[in-house]
């Protein structure tokens, strides 16, 4: 299939920081993907929380499970467009590779521990874990992947130049200084189609999720935007259709509608910006993959449903509680006590010549736990064993 004008080359690819020859077998965008499926950190997204801890069911969505379907739609919509759908599965996959556990919990108590010592953002996160953190080459730390991956997941969500004062950004400010990111202008149109993938990937399967742990039932959907009408058009086609079905089929088309209005809007924006080259796309004043306003505000009023009917659950904010008070009992410990962490990393600690420094290592050590890991890291070190 022959791209888009607008879609990125791989043959013009600005290559990769230490430079490496080129596979015979892989593009090299889908050698970045398979560097990312094969590390660490993305194994260890199968045992982190999306909304519900990953121990708490084998039903819900866990980070991997919600980065493989975001990487799934991603995949298709780059198709449709006739874009580069190894670049927009390569960012999709990798979006999430710095989320500690826990999920936005995790995040927001780790980002309050850190805040003395340049605080936590889990997009720098991902980032410092695929330039630093996944040691598997003799030659380089990180993963070495290709400018055009590494500028999608870090502005996969749109210009980030107004970050760079932020403290938390220091990783990207120090690397930028190596390797231009144009930290100020849109990534390509693959790293947009992620973007948006993960919204329509979320607010599905949280609508799933959600109806899987009784948090709400079908009933109080009927009148929610997007999710309502898909409800109702499986039962006017399907009358007799049981409950199963029925929250499957609605997720289903309420997908589908999502990537329709999607695909169009795109296409009227692409035409009345003029965008013919990925230049263009990376220049313009605005997104170019994107929902229309009114799926946009029918999108704002589900999450202020799911906001109110599901992430404020009492039970979700006990887990919240419960995850806080894990990661930053463990962190304070650590800084006071380093010699209780694992020896590895007790001596990447004694390495370092800052109190700064070794925060973050220990926020590394943190960061990278899956959820039953800092579990029972805690318990470990809390519950006295005779």
């Amino acid at each position: 299939m022959s791209l888009a004008p607008y879609a990125e080359d791989v043959t013009k690819s600005l290559g990769r920081l230490n430079p490496q020859p080129e596979s015979p077998s892989r593009t090299a965008f889908a050698r970045d993907r398979d560097r990312i499926i094969h590390s660490t950190a993305f194994r260890r997204l199968k045992g982190k929380t999306q909304v519900f801890v990953a121990n708490e069911g084998d039903y819900f969505r866990t980070r991997l499970t919600h980065s493989l379907e975001v990487a799934q739609i991603a995949r298709s919509l780059a198709h449709s467009m006739k874009l580069n759908e190894d670049l927009a599965e390569t960012i999709a996959l990798s979006h999430d590779l710095g989320h500690p556990p826990f999920g936005h919990a995790g995040e927001d108590e780790l980002h309050k521990c850190m805040e003395p010592w340049g605080g936590f953002d889990h997009n720098v996160q991902t980032f410092r874990v695929i330039t630093k953190l996944e040691t598997r080459y003799p030659g380089f730390d990180g993963l070495n992947l290709t400018w055009e991956t590494l500028e999608g997941i870090i502005k996969h969500n749109g210009p980030v130049g107004h970050h760079m004062a932020e403290p938390s950004w220091k990783a990207i400010v120090d690397f930028n200084e190596q390797w231009d990111l144009r930290p100020d202008t849109f990534a390509s149109m693959e790293a947009q189609v992620a973007a948006i993938s993960d919204d329509i990937a979320y607010n599905n399967h949280d609508v799933d999720d959600g109806l899987r742990a009784d948090l709400f039932t079908i009933a109080d959907l009927m009148d929610v935007p997007l999710i309502g009408p898909a409800l109702r058009s499986v039962q006017k086609d399907w009358p007799n259709i049981d409950k199963r079905m029925l929250r499957l089929e609605g997720v289903r088309r309420m997908i589908g509608t999502m990537i329709e209005d999607v695909e169009a809007e795109t296409a009227r924006r692409l035409a009345a910006d003029g965008i013919q080259t990925a230049e263009d796309a990376r220049s313009a004043k605005r997104q170019m993959v994107a929902f229309s306003k009114g799926v946009f505000d029918d999108l704002t009023r589900l999450r202020a449903f799911l906001y109110e009917r599901m992430y404020k659950h009492y039970k979700l904010n006990r887990t919240r509680s419960h995850a806080r008070r894990t990661l930053s009992e463990m962190f304070f410990l650590f800084m006071n006590e380093p010699d209780t962490l694992p020896t590895e990393w007790f001596q990447v600690v004694c390495a370092k010549d800052s109190e700064t420094a070794r925060a973050r290592v220990i926020c590394d050590y943190i960061a990278g736990m899956t959820d039953a890991f800092a579990i029972e890291e805690h318990r470990r070190l809390f519950s006295f064993i005779g």
